[in-house]
Protein backbone atom coordinates (compact mmCIF):
# COMPACT_ATOMS: atom_id res chain seq x y z
CA UNK A 1 0.00 0.00 0.00
CA UNK A 2 1.28 3.45 -0.88
CA UNK A 3 2.39 5.63 2.03
CA UNK A 4 0.12 8.53 1.07
CA UNK A 5 -2.89 6.19 1.24
CA UNK A 6 -1.98 5.23 4.80
CA UNK A 7 -1.81 8.93 5.71
CA UNK A 8 -5.18 9.53 4.03
CA UNK A 9 -6.85 6.64 5.86
CA UNK A 10 -5.43 7.91 9.17
CA UNK A 11 -6.63 11.44 8.37
CA UNK A 12 -10.16 10.34 7.50
CA UNK A 13 -10.26 8.13 10.60
CA UNK A 14 -9.29 11.06 12.82
CA UNK A 15 -11.83 13.37 11.17
CA UNK A 16 -14.60 10.79 11.62
CA UNK A 17 -13.74 10.30 15.30
CA UNK A 18 -13.67 14.10 15.67
CA UNK A 19 -17.25 14.26 14.46
CA UNK A 20 -18.17 12.15 17.49
CA UNK A 21 -16.16 14.12 20.06
CA UNK A 22 -16.43 17.78 19.01
CA UNK A 23 -13.15 18.94 20.58
CA UNK A 24 -11.45 20.10 17.31
CA UNK A 25 -8.09 18.68 18.40
CA UNK A 26 -8.67 15.46 16.46
CA UNK A 27 -9.69 17.56 13.45
CA UNK A 28 -6.30 19.27 13.58
CA UNK A 29 -4.56 15.89 13.78
CA UNK A 30 -6.61 14.72 10.78
CA UNK A 31 -5.56 17.80 8.81
CA UNK A 32 -1.95 17.09 9.81
CA UNK A 33 -2.31 13.55 8.46
CA UNK A 34 -3.62 15.00 5.19
CA UNK A 35 -0.50 17.19 5.11
CA UNK A 36 1.64 14.10 5.57
CA UNK A 37 -0.28 12.48 2.69
CA UNK A 38 0.41 15.49 0.45
CA UNK A 39 4.14 15.32 1.20
CA UNK A 40 4.11 11.55 0.57
CA UNK A 41 2.25 12.03 -2.72
CA UNK A 42 4.92 14.57 -3.75
CA UNK A 43 7.46 11.76 -3.42
CA UNK A 44 9.28 12.87 -0.26
CA UNK A 45 10.61 10.39 2.28
CA UNK A 46 8.99 9.37 5.53
CA UNK A 47 11.10 11.84 7.56
CA UNK A 48 9.72 14.80 5.59
CA UNK A 49 6.20 13.39 5.87
CA UNK A 50 6.48 13.02 9.63
CA UNK A 51 7.96 16.52 10.06
CA UNK A 52 5.18 18.08 7.96
CA UNK A 53 2.50 16.21 9.90
CA UNK A 54 4.08 17.12 13.26
CA UNK A 55 4.36 20.81 12.36
CA UNK A 56 0.76 20.96 11.13
CA UNK A 57 -0.47 19.10 14.22
CA UNK A 58 1.42 21.40 16.59
CA UNK A 59 0.25 24.56 14.83
CA UNK A 60 -3.35 23.38 14.62
CA UNK A 61 -3.57 22.22 18.24
CA UNK A 62 -1.95 25.45 19.43
CA UNK A 63 -4.49 27.42 17.39
CA UNK A 64 -7.41 25.50 18.92
CA UNK A 65 -5.95 25.98 22.41
CA UNK A 66 -5.52 29.74 21.90
CA UNK A 67 -9.02 30.11 20.46
CA UNK A 68 -10.53 28.32 23.46
CA UNK A 69 -8.48 30.42 25.89
CA UNK A 70 -9.58 33.68 24.25
CA UNK A 71 -13.24 32.67 24.17
CA UNK A 72 -13.52 30.87 27.51
CA UNK A 73 -15.94 33.46 28.93
CA UNK A 74 -18.31 33.04 25.98
CA UNK A 75 -18.46 29.25 26.18
CA UNK A 76 -21.60 27.58 27.42
CA UNK A 77 -21.78 26.90 31.15
CA UNK A 78 -21.21 23.36 32.35
CA UNK A 79 -24.30 21.15 32.47
CA UNK A 80 -23.31 20.37 36.07
CA UNK A 81 -23.45 24.03 37.17
CA UNK A 82 -26.11 24.61 39.79
CA UNK A 83 -26.81 20.93 40.44
CA UNK A 84 -27.13 19.85 44.08
CA UNK A 85 -24.55 17.68 45.83
CA UNK A 86 -24.44 16.42 49.41
CA UNK A 87 -21.47 16.83 51.73
CA UNK A 88 -20.02 13.52 52.98
CA UNK A 89 -16.78 14.31 54.83
CA UNK A 90 -13.71 16.52 54.89
CA UNK A 91 -10.50 15.29 53.31
CA UNK A 92 -8.59 18.49 54.20
CA UNK A 93 -10.83 21.05 55.91
CA UNK A 94 -8.10 23.73 55.92
CA UNK A 95 -7.59 23.33 52.17
CA UNK A 96 -11.31 23.10 51.46
CA UNK A 97 -11.08 19.55 50.08
CA UNK A 98 -14.02 17.26 50.76
CA UNK A 99 -15.92 14.22 49.53
CA UNK A 100 -19.42 14.90 48.20
CA UNK A 101 -22.21 12.71 46.89
CA UNK A 102 -23.20 13.69 43.35
CA UNK A 103 -25.03 11.69 40.66
CA UNK A 104 -25.05 8.60 42.86
CA UNK A 105 -21.28 8.52 43.38
CA UNK A 106 -18.72 9.92 45.80
CA UNK A 107 -16.58 12.73 44.29
CA UNK A 108 -13.56 14.74 45.37
CA UNK A 109 -14.56 18.38 45.67
CA UNK A 110 -13.17 21.78 46.49
CA UNK A 111 -15.61 23.70 48.71
CA UNK A 112 -15.76 27.50 48.38
CA UNK A 113 -16.00 29.33 51.67
CA UNK A 114 -15.25 28.36 55.24
CA UNK A 115 -17.18 27.02 58.17
CA UNK A 116 -18.46 23.74 59.52
CA UNK A 117 -20.54 21.41 57.38
CA UNK A 118 -22.70 18.59 58.65
CA UNK A 119 -22.88 15.27 56.82
CA UNK A 120 -25.60 15.51 54.15
CA UNK A 121 -25.40 19.33 53.92
CA UNK A 122 -26.60 20.66 50.57
CA UNK A 123 -23.93 22.12 48.29
CA UNK A 124 -24.14 23.30 44.70
CA UNK A 125 -21.84 22.35 41.85
CA UNK A 126 -20.07 25.29 40.20
CA UNK A 127 -18.12 23.29 37.63
CA UNK A 128 -16.34 20.04 36.95
CA UNK A 129 -12.57 20.51 36.91
CA UNK A 130 -11.03 17.28 35.61
CA UNK A 131 -12.13 14.63 38.13
CA UNK A 132 -12.85 17.12 40.89
CA UNK A 133 -15.96 19.20 41.49
CA UNK A 134 -15.91 22.84 42.47
CA UNK A 135 -18.83 23.31 44.87
CA UNK A 136 -20.33 26.20 46.81
CA UNK A 137 -22.63 26.58 49.77
CA UNK A 138 -24.74 28.99 47.72
CA UNK A 139 -26.58 28.27 44.48
CA UNK A 140 -24.76 29.95 41.55
CA UNK A 141 -26.59 32.78 39.81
Amino acid sequence: METYLIWLVAGFGLVIVELLSGSFYLLMLGVAAFGGAAVAYAGQGFGAQAVAAALLAAAGCYGVHMHRARNSKEQMASVDAGQPANFESWVDEGGGLARVRYRGASWDAHVDGTGALQEGALLYVLKLEGHRLEVSRHRPA
